[in-house]
């Protein structure tokens, strides 16, 4: 029997006041800032104008407080996924990767060459991210054959989970993927039971350029 692809439509949440100073936010409740709803909003209304079936978020709150206006645009209720949840990363919570580097150069520099490999102390293992992530998206794709889904996640995860489902090196992912912007859609199909992926848009504002 021929399943058909899913198209599944990627957006890191908003910003928030850690990301605006380029700390690490992963298991954190970091709120939005005052940019980061407008960013929201800005989301809502692109889901206006290209309409999905479902949206799925994260269970942290500044990817469900992002989602909000799209689900309120669309009348969806979202469906939220545990395992979409931001990477831990450990000691370097809350901080900047210069801050960790003054303390521990060695460590730094690890991280910097290969970051799947080299993770910061006490951090949840990429690998294990990037599986979990991986087999949240390939459920989601199952249970939406044929259709279009708004997923709001995170920066590192998503990256991960880009890498891994289409054959990228972990350790890659800060080269390949350098940022994922706030709010910025990344179109990614799946199709064969989430065997087959193809990214088919990285980055693209959800906001009309002029």
């Amino acid at each position: 029997m021929t399943t058909r692809s899913t198209t599944l439509l990627l957006a890191r949440h908003g910003q928030t006041v850690w990301h605006a100073e380029n700390r690490y936010a992963g298991v954190s409740d970091v709120a939005l800032t005052d940019e980061g709803r407008r960013q929201a909003h800005r989301l809502g209304m692109w889901a206006a104008r290209h309409p999905v079936d479902a949206i799925w978020t994260s269970t942290v709150s500044r990817a469900i407080e992002s989602a909000e206006p799209a689900c309120r645009g669309l009348g969806l209720v979202p469906h939220r996924e545990h395992e979409l949840r931001e990477c831990d990363f450990g000691v370097v919570e809350g901080r900047t990767l210069a801050e960790f580097e003054a303390e521990d150069p060695q460590r730094a520099a690890a991280f910097r060459a290969d970051p799947a490999a080299n993770p910061f102390p006490d951090a949840e293992d990429p690998r294990a991210a990037a599986a979990r992530g991986s087999s949240a998206l390939r459920r989601i794709a199952a249970a939406h054959e044929g259709e279009r889904v708004l997923v709001v996640a995170h920066n590192t995860l998503l990256r991960l989970v880009l890498c891994e489902l289409l054959g990228i090196p972990l350790g890659d992912y800060r080269r390949v993927f350098p940022q994922l912007r706030n709010t910025a859609v990344s179109e990614l199909r799946l199709s064969e039971g989430g065997r087959r992926a193809a990214l088919l848009s990285l980055n693209l504002p959800c906001a009309p350029q002029p």
